[in-house]
């Protein structure tokens, strides 16, 4: 089970390079790849790792298919490519 960033982080850039390009994946995919039965704890940091993937230019957080900002989000999100 991973658990620290740069696990998450790897998890995030391993689950977007297997879609195909102009595809998501939802942030409880990563936290379900990275914590398996205790999934629901690393919601949190999943979305933490994101922000600063984000602020890289490494990823897109979007929301209804435009691209928002993750602090401020309100409801479910996706990750994208950068």
């Amino acid at each position: 089970m991973a658990t620290n960033e740069n696990d998450i982080r790897q998890n995030i850039l391993v689950l977007l390079a297997g879609r195909d390009p102009g595809k998501t994946i939802c942030p409880s995919e990563v936290a379900r790849a990275c914590g398996g039965d205790n999934w629901r704890d690393l919601m949190d940091e999943v979305r933490h790792v994101a922000a600063t993937l984000a602020c890289e230019g490494t990823i897109r957080v979007t929301q209804k298919g435009k691209t928002v900002d993750i602090a401020t989000a309100c409801g479910p999100v996706r990750f994208a490519r950068g």
